[in-house]
């Protein structure tokens, strides 16, 4: 076709306007992410104040710098700046990140993981803690081997702990590198590499002193950045009440979804049974939260411990869902996502940032130093429990460093904290490409430590559970766990669609149709894309919501442990120490106990039947008892090799 002396020049001229359009595109960004001097010098001065804290640490404790000291601070930690410091291990980057970003996707639904976390409150403070504050332990897996009278499991659930610290690591460093990429020209590996070796340097100096009074700073930190943020938006809005007309406009108010579809990504009851399991796996059983409890002097200081902690992320995760909102209300009719002003859901908190607070010297950097002291206080709690981990239940009662002095072990243990760091910057630089950072964490946490967690819970809730069965519920939800999550990955589960998001109010000068993701509803209508509810019919085993994860692995673990020590003759109730099990699960099993005893299930007729079953085994007939007896002791020999037999020491 050939074109017309009048057409030729307006096509030349649509080209130059294209060209000119994107340039200014390019020009806004960069306008928009440009970091100043008043910023660098609030973002610097976090971190050398950080640094300062390990290098004081490690100077006043120089004389007296045993293990324990390393560890647990001596038993002796105030109450208060543990407290902080346990809020702050929990409360991290991945918080004000992805669960704003959650809320400006999905809704509030979320929130209501806010009243579970109550429940798994009440649990952990009446049956999970007073079990392990009173034996005194250093490890939190060190229980299994008292329980269950098996190294092999003390050590997978280690594995276990290792594995999911491992990534969780990963993706505390990874978040903060989107919130400094979005305000700066640092690539994002560059943060990773600076932010970690920072983080492992005052951590392998200063233990967890250091650790306890840096969260304490980074927590209030940010606490201040967040808040200074959505203060400053409803301020220049009118106020809280335009953000939450706009948000429920927008279809992002929703909290009583009582949908009992499994499949629901957030309903009332999901997202109740996530904030459960979230206290209850990631306070009670994981090691980095239970050396805070373990670091202070007596249950009733970890009875306030829990209590401050509540309230606290109440507090914190309230604030950053609204900010969440707050960011909704702004980008309302100019989503920055689709119009392809930043690359991923995560990093619009602090797009929002540049965009709105840029004109304020200092609050761009003070926010950036509060994402990072998020990222701080998580990862110098992680990597000195990980340090807690493989000292004492990997290499402490090994040949070699059994017999090494007080000060060698230190040093070793020292040599560890700055190993993890160093793995931790590997696995950030490989989690960029697994999804949203809320979703993602969650999923992987409850595929790898629920199975674990199961352990513990059937240990202390189910009297007569024995190691055979342990092994057996263990290994089985484990399996099924990682089958579902390995799955989802390879097979592609159906992902939920964001709620609508619109790009009808952006300057023409800044919108690239062309480059609209196709998976993101972008239209200025509120039908969502097409093809959901068709795939709605589709659902199966890999579309369950990654709320019910973790609490899945659980009781897959307990039933199936119950099931198979009840047939390889459960533990009798006189053979289970009694600071082991919940008081009131013993009193019951004993009374069933002899309740079935007086009808006829006697223990001399169970002590016949073990002595029949060793006749038939020497005889070489097999029982349900010795063929996963068998299997036990190939999963000893074949996975993990069984030590010498030996009391496990407490601190």
């Amino acid at each position: 076709m050939t074109l017309s002396a009048t057409e030729a020049p307006s096509l030349t001229t649509t080209t130059t306007m294209a060209a000119s359009e994107s340039a200014q595109l390019e020009d806004a960004l960069v306008e928009v992410s440009q970091f100043g001097v008043t910023d660098y010098t609030l973002f610097a001065l976090m971190l050398v104040v950080s640094m300062s804290v390990g290098v004081y640490s490690a100077v006043r404790a120089r004389k007296n710098f045993t293990v324990s000291e390393f560890l647990l601070g001596g038993r002796q930690m105030p109450a208060i700046p543990v407290a902080l410091s346990l809020l702050g291990g929990v409360v991290s980057a991945l918080s004000i990140l992805g669960n704003a970003t959650e809320i400006y996707l999905y809704g509030t639904q979320l929130s209501v993981n806010l009243l579970g976390s109550i429940l798994g409150v009440y649990i952990l403070h009446n049956f999970v803690l007073p079990v392990f504050i009173t034996l005194n332990l250093v490890s939190v897996v060190q229980y299994l081997e008292l329980r269950y009278h098996s190294n092999l499991l003390r050590r997978l659930a280690t594995c276990c702990q290792l594995m999911s610290m491992f990534f969780y690591l990963g993706v505390c460093l990874y978040a903060p590198s989107l919130a400094l990429s979005s305000v700066t020209n640092l690539p994002t590996w560059a943060s990773i590499v600076f932010l970690g070796l920072i983080c492992t340097l005052y951590v392998s100096i200063g233990g967890v002193r250091a650790v306890v009074y840096t969260d304490v700073l980074q927590t209030l930190l940010m606490f201040g950045g967040v808040l200074a943020v959505v203060v400053k938006v409803c301020v220049d809005m009118g106020g809280v009440e335009p953000v939450w007309k706009i948000a429920e406009e927008g279809g992002r108010i929703e909290f009583f979804n009582f949908d009992t579809s499994p499949f629901t990504r957030h309903t009332f009851w999901s997202c109740g049974v996530l904030g459960a399991y979230f206290i209850l796996s990631t306070v009670g059983l994981s090691q980095a939260q239970y050396q805070r409890f373990a670091s202070v002097k007596n249950v009733d200081q970890c009875t306030w411990l829990l209590k401050f902690f509540l309230v606290g992320l109440f507090l914190l995760w309230g604030m950053f869902y609204f900010s969440g909102l707050v960011a909704y209300a702004t980008y309302r009719d100019c989503d920055p996502l689709t119009s392809g002003r930043i690359d991923k859901p995560d990093q619009i908190i602090p797009y929002l940032v540049m965009d709105k607070l840029g004109a304020f010297p200092g609050l761009p950097g003070l926010f950036v130093a509060a994402v990072y002291g998020g990222v701080l206080s998580s990862m110098s709690s992680q990597a000195n429990s990980i340090a807690c981990l493989i000292w004492e239940d990997l290499l402490k009662d090994t040949p070699f460093f059994s017999t090494v002095s007080e000060a060698a072990a230190t040093t070793t243990v020292k040599i560890i904290t700055a190993g993890t760091g160093l793995c931790a910057m590997g696995m950030a630089l490989a989690v960029g490409s697994l999804g949203t950072l809320f979703s993602m964490a969650y999923t992987v946490a409850g595929a790898v430590m629920g199975p674990m967690d199961g352990l513990f819970f059937t240990g202390i809730f189910v009297p007569w559970a024995n190691k055979k069965g342990a092994v057996v519920g263990f290994v089985t939800s484990f399996l099924l766990s990682q089958w579902r999550v390995i799955g989802k990955m390879v097979r592609g589960g159906t992902n939920p669609p964001y709620l609508p998001l619109s790009t009808a109010g952006c300057p023409e000068n800044i919108i690239n149709a062309t480059t609209i993701p196709t998976t993101i509803a972008t239209t200025t209508t509120t039908t969502q894309l097409p093809g959901v509810e068709e795939a709605a019919a589709g659902h199966s085993l890999y579309d369950i919501s990654y709320c019910y994860n973790g609490m899945l692995a659980i009781l897959v673990t307990s039933l199936v442990t119950s099931i198979v020590s009840l047939l390889t003759r459960p533990v009798p109730p006189g053979s289970i120490d009694p600071l082991l099990v919940n008081p009131t699960s013993a009193k019951l099993y004993r009374n069933l106990w002899n309740l079935l005893a007086r009808v006829g299930i006697t223990s001399e007729e169970e002590e016949e039947e073990e002595q029949l079953d060793e006749k038939r085994e020497k005889k070489g007939e097999t029982t349900i008892s010795s063929v996963i007896s068998q299997a036990s002791i190939a999963l000893d020999h074949s996975l993990l090799p069984q030590p010498q037999a030996k009391t496990v020491e407490t601190a």
